[in-house]
C-alpha cells in the first residue's frame, strides 16, 4: 500500500511533467506527497573566491545566514512554481505534505529523506540537463534506483520531449 510518496525534483524543464506524475498517483492512491529538491554544495572555485575577498567571520556568517535565506527562497519559489503550473488544479497543492530544499549531494539527500520520512515510493524523472543519448540515465536518477530501500517510480523524459516535438 502506498501511504507517502517523496517527488524529487530537480527544478529543471521537465519538472512540471514529472510533478503531473506525482500528484496523479498521489489523488489515485490518496497518499501524502513530500518533495524535495536538492542543491548541491558550493563549488571550491566558489569557495576559493569568496575567501580571498571576504575575512573569516563575515565568511561564516553568509555562509550560515546566506545558505539559510536561499534555501528559503528556492523553497518559496517551488511552491510558486507549483502554484503556476496547477492554474486552476490548485486543490492538488493540497496534494503537496511538504516542501523542502536542502544542501548536499543529490542521491544522497534524496535517500536521507526517504528514510526520515518513512516513504513507501520515491517519483523522479529519468534525466534532465546535461545527460546525452549514449547515457539515457541520469547520475543522481541512477543512484537513486540502485540504492533505495523503497520501490522507484521513473518518469521517461526522452519519450515526453519526442511527443512535444511533433
Amino acid at each position: 500500500m502506498i501511504r507517502s510518496m517523496l517527488y524529487a525534483t530537480d527544478l529543471g524543464v521537465y519538472a512540471p511533467y514529472v510533478m503531473q506524475h506525482a500528484l496523479a498517483l498521489a489523488r489515485t492512491f490518496g497518499a501524502e506527497l513530500y518533495v524535495i529538491h536538492v542543491v548541491e554544495p558550493m563549488g571550491q572555485f566558489a569557495e576559493s573566491l569568496l575567501q580571498s575577498y571576504l575575512d573569516e567571520q563575515t565568511l561564516n556568517q553568509l555562509q550560515s545566514q546566506g545558505v539559510n535565506t536561499v534555501m528559503a527562497n528556492i523553497e518559496k519559489k517551488v511552491l510558486d512554481n507549483f502554484r503556476e503550473e496547477l492554474g486552476e488544479g490548485q486543490q492538488d497543492l493540497a496534494l503537496i505534505s511538504a516542501v523542502r530544499v536542502r544542501q548536499g549531494d543529490p542521491a544522497q539527500v534524496i535517500l536521507d529523506q526517504v528514510r526520515r520520512l518513512a516513504v513507501d515510493l520515491v517519483i523522479v524523472g529519468r534525466h534532465s540537463h546535461g545527460v546525452s543519448a549514449d547515457a539515457p540515465l541520469g547520475r543522481t536518477a541512477a543512484r537513486v534506483l540502485q540504492l533505495s530501500s523503497v520501490p522507484v517510480y521513473m518518469v521517461p523524459l526522452s519519450q515526453h520531449r519526442g511527443r512535444r516535438q511533433a
